[in-house]
This record gives C-alpha cells, sequence and structure tokens, in this order.
C-alpha cells in the first residue's frame, strides 16, 4: 500500500467504527486527510482495534515518522559533560526516552489537532499509546499526582520510552511549592528512567506552555535538578534539553555556560 492508500484505510476505518460520523467524506487534498486522521485519532477512545488496523497505522506512522526526520542523540555536540541543548520536534528525537508534558487523566490530550506535546506525541506514536496509559491509570485508580511520572513504551516514535508526567499549574504568583513540584517532575522522571534501563533522555520545557511556569525559572530549576541528581546518584545518563523557540534556545544556553543570573 501506498503512504495515501493507508491514510484512507485508517480514516474510514475511524469513520465506520463510530456511527456519529456517519456521512463524512473524506476530502481530497492530502494536508486536509492529514488532518482529518489526526482528529479523529485525538478524539478516539482507548478502546480495541483490529490488527489489520495497528499494522496499516504502524507502516503509516513509520514512514510519516521517517518523512519528518530523524535526529539521533549520537550525532549531537554536548552542551556541557553528558548535557545537550537541542532546537527541533521531540517527536523525532532518537534518544531512549523522551518526556511527555502530560495532564493529570494522563491519556493525552483530546483536543483535535492541537499543537501541545502530549497532542504530538500521542498522534505520532499510534493509538496503541492512549490505551497502555488508560489501562495505567484504571489501574490507579485515581488522577496521576503532580510532580509524578509513569514509563511507557514509544510505540511508532524513534526513541524507545516516553515518560509521562504531570508539571504544575502557575495560577499568577509563582510559589516555593511550583518550583518544589517542578524539580519533583525532573526527578521522577531520571529515577524511572534509570530503574529501566534508560541511558539516554530528552526533556521538553515542562509546564512553560499553558501550564504558565516562567520560561526562565523553569529552566533554572531542570538544569540545577538534573545536575544535582546527576551528582548525588553518579549517572552516566545522557540528557537533552529539548526546546522548541529560539527564545527557550538562548535561555537554556545562557545557563549552560554560565551567564544567567
Amino acid at each position: 500500500m501506498t503512504q495515501t492508500e493507508r491514510r484512507q484505510f485508517l480514516i474510514q476505518y475511524l469513520l465506520k467504527e463510530n456511527p456519529r460520523y456517519d456521512g463524512v467524506e473524506i476530502p481530497e487534498s492530502e494536508a486536509e486527510q492529514k488532518r482529518l486522521l489526526r482528529s479523529l485519532v485525538n478524539v478516539r477512545e482507548a478502546i480495541p482495534a483490529s490488527e489489520e488496523f495497528l499494522r496499516v497505522q504502524d507502516e503509516y506512522l513509520q514512514e510519516e515518522n521517517r518523512n519528518r526526520g530523524i535526529t539521533d542523540i549520537a550525532g549531537l555536540p554536548t552542551a556541557q559533560d553528558d548535557l545537550y541543548l537541542w532546537r527541533g520536534d521531540i517527536t523525532t528525537l532518537k534518544v531512549g526516552a523522551i518526556v511527555n508534558a502530560a495532564n493529570s487523566g494522563m491519556t493525552g490530550c483530546w483536543q483535535p489537532c492541537h499543537s501541545c506535546i502530549d497532542n504530538c506525541i500521542h498522534t505520532f506514536a499510534g493509538i496503541q499509546l492512549r490505551a497502555v496509559c488508560a489501562g495505567i491509570m484504571k489501574k490507579q485508580g485515581h488522577e496521576e499526582p503532580t510532580g509524578k511520572a509513569k514509563i511507557t513504551r514509544a510505540f511508532n516514535l524513534p526513541c524507545d520510552f516516553v515518560i509521562h508526567t504531570v508539571g504544575p499549574i502557575v495560577w499568577g504568583k509563582l510559589t516555593d511549592r511550583d518550583r518544589t513540584l517542578l524539580a519533583s517532575c525532573y526527578k521522577s522522571c531520571l529515577k524511572l528512567a534509570e530503574e529501566n534501563g534508560v541511558h539516554s533522555i530528552a526533556f521538553c520545557c515542562i509546564s512553560t506552555g499553558v501550564f504558565c511556569f516562567p520560561a526562565d525559572k523553569a529552566a533554572r530549576i531542570a538544569v540545577a535538578t538534573v545536575k544535582a541528581w546527576k551528582k548525588r546518584t553518579g549517572s552516566k545518563m545522557k540528557v537533552v534539553f529539548n526546546v522548541f523557540s529560539e527564545k527557550d534556545e538562548e535561555i537554556y544556553k545562557e545557563i549552560l555556560n554560565g551567564k544567567a543570573n
């Protein structure tokens, strides 16, 4: 099957799966088809799918991910010993584990085509990720506490694992509790990675988006917490600070170069 045939098969399957979509037509353009497929996946409940669907989906996503370009940590320059700074799409990074800034429900972003990292990770990993996360949360029986983390396979992403953590939401003035909880996110992720034999991990800028944690203060906490954890444990784990904007990249550069106040 070609990518177009795979995409159309997946859309048709998802439309037939839900009676609410009766009468929805598949658009002609590739861009609109991709948007429809992503939307259908984003709002789909964590229910079983056929083996054929999963096979075609996996083939489709792996090809899409290759076409988007994959960056291997092995080719990245270090900023400091075992510490890296990289600006790009974390879902294209070949590394031991990537960190997902999740919400307390831990089953991904349900807003169609939202640009948040939670949405992107679930979109390009495949529907298996939501299913696994839903199973973990059902067994746990309650929402994920802020500052804690869970680890799953990465399925169709180029990394091996995804570590999901819930960062603090800042309401108004930044508090010491916000700072403590953010540091806890980093420590929880590092501990899980170490326990699962992960040798390299990429952190997104946890809590700095819609959770409103000031980017510069969050970056300082991120770097300080990682350095303190590595010093305390003696771990040789490689750590990537992943940023998406030029502004965040400059913030981390200053901190890692020792120029930040």
